[in-house]
C-alpha cells in the first residue's frame, strides 16, 4: 500500500463514520506564539479542547503536516527520526469517547490495513481499567498483550489544561529486529516493537495546584504516523525505504550521479537531504523564511545542513531547489497549496543556497587563516572552540574542517568541539520553556465566557451603543465595583469596540453613565467570543450590572479604517507590479500609519515603488465603493478572494470588495468608499528577512503631516545654504562638486605629509635579535591612513616588524605588520597588536602578517608603543 493510498484510506474510513475531513493546517501555528511549529495533529484544535473556541464540527479527521526538531542530528542515522512528517488523526470534541475510538482504531488497523492481529500489542495507562475492558472484552485483544505503563509514557498533559491517559498500538516486527534480551518487550528501545498509533483520551482538567477534575465534555485526540505505518505495510526496515522518501532520494542520487544502497555515507546524505528538503519545502510554502532566530533559524539550519550533505554527494553548486521541485511534484495532490506557491518556494531555497555557498567560502578563508596562525605558532591542532565557531557561525561542518586541516598536516580538537556543542545545547535547553495549554488567566476568561455568554459585537454598523456591565476584574479577580483612578477590565454584553486582531489595533472608547465615566484604551478577545475592555475609571464609581453607554473614538476609528482599506489596495498593487508570488506576511494598522510585510526576493526599486503608489492612488481617486458581505469559504475562494496566510476561517467568511480592484477575506473595519482614504504615500521600504520585505505608508491626514514635515525640512536646508527653495538642487550639486575637489586636495596633502613622516619615522628603527623593529606614534586621521603608512614603511624596510599607533578623537587606532620572511620565527602581527591594544584599554587581532586593533585610552598610547620591542623579543624563537 503506497503512502498516498494509506492517507486516502484513513480519511475515508473516518469520513464514513461521521467525521468532517479538514485540510492540513499551516505548519506555522495560528495565534499561538507559545510554539514554533505545528508538531502534532491536535495543535490546530487546541482551542476546542481548552474551550477557548467552539468547533464547527464535533468529529474531525485530518492528515496534518508536522515539524519537530529536537533530534535533527539523529535524522538519517536511525530508521524513524524525521524533522517533517505526516500525522493521521481523528478527533472528537465532546462527542464520542473510548467506546468508539478504540474499536474504530482496531477495525482500521486489522480490517483495512490488514495487519495480523497476533502481531499487535496494546499499551494503556496504569489504572485505566475502562480502556482495558474495551480492548479486552469488546475488541478481543488477549489480556497478556495489553501492557499497563506509567505516567511518563501513557498520560498526556502539558501544564495547566485538559489532559488524560493514552493508549498505543504497537506492531511486533519480529525477533530479527529485536535486541536479543530476554526482557525485550513493548517499550524496549530496540526496533522490534514499533508504535504506530497513539489514542489520547482527554477526560481531566489539571489546575495550577496539580488537581485533576473530570471534564463534562470529554475529547479524543489520536495520531498515527504515516511514515511508520507505510514502513510496516511496505515491509521495509526504515521509513526512508518507503515510497514517501525513495522517490525523492532516487531523484537526488541521479542528480549527483550516485546510487542508493551502495555506500553508507552516500545513503546517510541522501536520507538527510530528503528529510530536510521536505521540511524546508513545506515550511517555506506555509510562509516561513530563512532567518537568524525562531522558526527562521530552524529553516536556515535545515537547509544548510542539507547543502552540506550535498557536498558528500560531490555536489558543490545549488541543487536543493531542484530536489524541492521533486518534493512538490510528489506531494501536490495531497497538499494542493504547494503547486501555486512553487515558484516562491524554489526561489527562496535557491537564494538561501547561494548565500550559504558564499558563507562557506568565507568560512574557508577564516579556516585558512587559522591554519596559518597554528603553523606560525608551531601548533599542530585547530582548537575545538575555533572549529565550533566555524560550525555555528558559518555552518562549516566539523568533518570539512578536519579534512582541510588534515591536508595541511593539522588535527582538530574534537573533544573541545563536542564540549562547545554540548554547552550550546545546554543553553538551548535552559531557554526552552514549557508550553502550557491554557494559562491561569486564560482559564479565568474561559470560565467568564461560560458564565456570561458571548459578547455581541455591533461595531461594524455603529460606533455607540447601550450596554450592561456583566463583570469587572482587577488584577485577575472579579470585583463588585471600581472607583475613580482604578484600572479595570470590563466585560459588556454588547460592544461597538473593535478588539485588536488581524494586525488592526483596538478602538479607544468612553463608557459613560449619569455618575461614572471610564476611558477604554484596549480591547482584546483572549478567548473566542469574549471581549475584554481595559480602561481607567475617570470619574464616579463603576459597578457590576451598571447600564451605560459606549462611545467609540470616531476619529481614531476613521483614521485606522483609512489605513486598513489602504493595505488591501497596497496588497493588490504589489501583486500587479511585482508578481503573483507576493503574499501578505503580516501587517500593522494604526490610526497614524500602516505597515505591510510581504514575500519578495529583492529590494523594490524606486520605479516599482512609484508604480505601486500610483496604482493605490488611482484606486483612491476612482472613488471605488467598498462592499462588505458574508458568504461561504468555498464561494469566496471561487470568487478569487485573497486570504491571509495561516488564518483559520470558518464556513462563513467576511469578504471586503473594493470595486473590481481588490477582493479579500477580512474581519477588520473599513471605509464606505476608497476616496475617504484621501491620499496614500509610501514612506519606507526595507528588508525584514530573506525573501521578506516591509512597506510603511501613511494616508489621509498622515500624508498632509508627512508633506508638511518635508516642506519644513526643505526650508531649513534652504536657509542653511542660503539659497531659494527652487534652486536647491543646483546649489547642492555645486557644493558636492566643491567638496569633492577639496577632499582630493586634502588627500594629496596628506599623502605628501605621510611620505615626509615616513622618512622621519624610519630613523626610529631598532634591531631586536637582528630583526628591524619600528614602533611609533603617528598622526593619521583614520585606520585607512594608518594602514597606508604601514604599507609604505614595510616597502621601505623590506624586512622587519612595524607597529604604528594614532589617536582619532577619543579612540586609539593600531596597525601591525610582519614581513613574510619573518613569519617562521614565531612573530605574529595579530598576537602583537592584541597585546599592545590591551595596554590602551582595547582589543583586536588578525593575520600573522597584518593585523589591526583599537583602544579607548589615548593617554596610554606612547607607553604602549614603548612596549613593542620587548613583546617582539619575547615572540622571537
Amino acid at each position: 500500500m503506497t503512502g498516498k493510498e494509506i492517507r486516502e484510506k484513513y480519511l475515508k474510513f473516518f469520513q464514513e463514520r461521521g467525521h468532517q475531513i479538514l485540510p492540513s493546517a499551516s505548519l506555522i501555528p495560528h495565534n499561538d506564539p507559545s510554539i514554533l511549529w505545528t508538531a502534532a495533529g491536535m495543535v490546530p484544535f487546541k482551542p476546542f479542547f481548552t474551550g477557548q473556541a467552539v468547533p464547527e464540527y464535533k468529529r474531525v479527521t485530518t492528515c496534518q503536516k508536522c515539524i519537530r526538531t529536537p533530534d535533527i542530528e539523529s535524522v538519517g542515522r536511525t530508521a524513524r527520526h524525521h524533522t517533517f512528517f505526516e500525522m493521521l488523526g481523528n478527533f472528537s470534541f465532546g462527542d464520542y469517547f473510548k467506546e468508539s475510538a478504540i474499536p474504530w482504531a482496531w477495525e482500521f488497523v486489522t480490517e483495512h490495513l490488514k495487519l495480523p492481529k497476533e502481531k499487535l500489542w496494546i499499551t494503556i495507562y496504569l489504572d485505566d481499567d475502562e480502556a482495558f475492558e474495551i480492548w479486552h472484552k469488546v475488541v478481543g485483544v488477549p489480556a497478556e498483550r495489553i501492557v499497563r505503563m506509567g505516567k511518563d509514557t501513557n498520560f498526556w498533559e502539558i501544564g495547566v489544561g485538559p489532559c488524560g491517559p493514552c493508549s498505543e498500538i504497537y506492531v511486533d516486527l519480529g525477533e530479527a529486529r529485536g535486541c536479543g534480551s530476554p526482557d525485550c518487550g513493548v517499550g524496549c528501545d530496540c526496533d522490534r516493537f514499533l508504535e504506530i498509533w497513539n489514542l489520547v483520551f482527554i477526560q481531566f482538567f489539571r489546575d495550577e495546584e496539580g488537581n485533576y477534575t473530570p471534564l463534562k465534555n470529554k475529547g479524543i485526540d489520536t495520531g498515527m504516523g504515516l511514515e511508520r505505518v507505510a514502513s510496516v505495510l511496505q515491509g521495509v526496515l526504515s521509513n526512508f525505504d518507503t515510497d514517501l522518501f525513495r522517490e525523492i532520494m532516487d531523484y537526488t542520487a541521479d542528480l549527483a550521479g550516485q546510487k542508493y544502497g551502495q555506500d553508507p555515507k552516500i545513503d546517510l546524505a541522501l536520507k538527510v537531504i530528503a528529510d530536510h528538503c521536505r521540511a524546508v519545502t513545506f515550511a517555506v510554502s506555509d510562509g516561513a523564511l530563512p532567518g537568524n532566530e525562531g522558526r527562521g533559524y530552524v529553516i536556515r539550519r535545515l537547509l544548510r545542513r542539507a547543502v552540506r550533505f550535498g557536498r558528500v554527494l560531490g555536489v558543490h553548486e545549488p541543487f536543493l531547489y531542484k530536489v524541492a521541485r521533486a518534493v512538490i511534484n510528489q506531494m501536490k495532490d495531497a497538499y494542493p497549496e504547494l503547486q501555486p506557491k512553487s515558484e516562491h518556494v524554489l526561489r527562496v531555497i535557491r537564494t538561501e543556497e547561494e548565500r550559504f555557498l558564499e558563507t562557506l567560502a568565507a568560512g574557508s578563508d577564516i579556516l585558512s587563516a587559522l591554519i596559518q596562525e597554528a603553523k606560525a605558532a608551531g601548533v599542530s591542532e585547530i582548537t575545538g572552540e575555533d572549529a565550533f565557531k566555524l560550525y555555528d557561525t558559518f555552518g562549516f561542518p566539523l568533518e570539512l574542517t578536519q579534512e582541510i586541516a588534515a591536508e595541511q598536516g593539522l588535527t582538530v580538537d574534537t573533544d573541545g568541539f563536542a564540549a562547545a556543542m554540548e554547552e550550546q545545547r545546554q543553553r538551548a535547553r535552559s531557554a526552552r520553556q514549557e508550553t502550557e495549554y491554557l494559562s491561569e488567566r486564560g482559564v479565568l476568561y474561559k470560565a467568564l465566557r461560560e458564565e456570561l455568554g458571548e459578547t455581541r459585537f455591533i461595531g461594524y454598523s455603529t460606533l455607540e451603543a447601550a450596554t450592561n456591565v456583566l463583570a469587572l476584574l482587577k488584577d485577575g479577580l472579579q470585583e463588585i465595583s471600581a472607583d475613580a483612578g482604578e484600572e479595570v477590565e470590563i466585560v459588556l454584553d454588547v460592544t461597538p469596540c473593535y478588539a485588536e486582531s488581524g494586525g488592526q489595533v483596538a478602538d479607544y472608547a468612553v463608557l459613560k453613565g449619569p455618575q461614572v465615566e471610564v476611558a477604554i484604551t484596549s480591547v482584546s478577545k483572549p478567548v473566542e467570543g469574549l471581549f475584554i475592555h481595559r480602561g481607567k475609571v475617570l470619574a464616579g464609581t463603576l459597578r457590576r450590572h451598571d447600564s451605560l453607554k459606549v462611545f467609540v473614538d470616531r476619529t481614531r476609528r476613521q483614521d485606522t479604517a483609512r489605513n486598513h482599506s489602504a493595505t488591501h489596495l497596497l496588497h493588490k498593487a504589489l501583486k500587479e507590479v511585482l508578481g503573483d508570488h507576493v503574499n501578505q506576511a503580516g501587517s500593522l494598522v494604526e490610526p497614524d500609519r500602516l505597515r505591510f510585510d510581504f514575500t519578495h526576493y529583492a529590494a523594490v526599486t524606486p520605479e516599482e515603488l512609484q508604480r505601486i503608489e500610483n496604482l493605490v492612488n488611482d484606486a483612491v481617486l476612482a472613488n471605488l465603493s467598498v462592499e462588505v458581505f458574508e458568504t461561504s469559504l468555498a464561494k469566496a475562494k471561487e470568487m478569487g478572494a485573497a486570504a491571509l496566510f495561516g488564518e483559520k476561517y470558518g464556513r462563513q467568511v467576511r469578504v471586503v470588495k473594493m470595486g473590481d480592484f481588490s477582493l479579500e477575506l477580512c474581519g477588520g473595519t473599513h471605509l464606505t468608499c476608497t476616496a475617504e482614504i484621501g491620499l496614500f504615500k509610501i514612506v519606507n521600504e526595507t528588508s525584514v528577512g530573506a525573501g521578506l520585505r516591509r512597506i510603511e505608508a501613511v494616508t489621509g491626514w498622515g500624508v498632509l503631516k508627512y508633506l508638511a514635515a518635508k516642506e519644513e525640512q526643505l526650508q531649513e536646508i534652504a536657509a542653511v545654504i542660503k539659497s531659494p527653495a527652487h534652486e536647491l538642487v543646483r546649489r547642492v550639486e555645486g557644493l558636492v562638486q566643491q567638496n569633492k575637489a577639496l577632499e582630493q586636495e586634502i588627500n594629496n596633502l596628506r599623502s605628501q605629509l605621510a611620505k615626509s613622516e615616513v622618512q622621519e619615522i624610519l630613523g626610529k628603527v631598532k634591531q631586536i635579535k637582528g630583526v628591524p623593529v619600528l614602533a611609533a606614534v603617528v598622526a593619521a586621521p583614520d585606520m585607512d591612513n594608518l594602514r597606508s603608512m604601514v604599507d609604505m614603511l614595510r616597502d621601505k624596510l623590506g624586512t622587519g616588524v612595524i607597529l604604528l599607533g594614532s589617536v582619532a578623537g577619543e579612540k586609539v587606532n593600531l596597525v601591525a605588520a610582519v614581513t613574510k620572511d619573518l613569519l617562521g620565527r614565531g612573530l605574529h602581527a595579530g598576537n602583537l597588536v592584541k597585546e599592545i591594544a590591551q595596554a590602551v584599554g582595547g582589543g583586536g587581532g588578525g593575520r600573522p602578517d597584518m593585523a589591526q586593533a583599537g583602544g579607548k585610552e589615548p593617554a596610554k598610547l606612547q607607553a604602549a608603543i614603548d612596549k613593542v620591542p620587548s613583546v617582539v623579543e619575547r615572540q622571537l624563537k
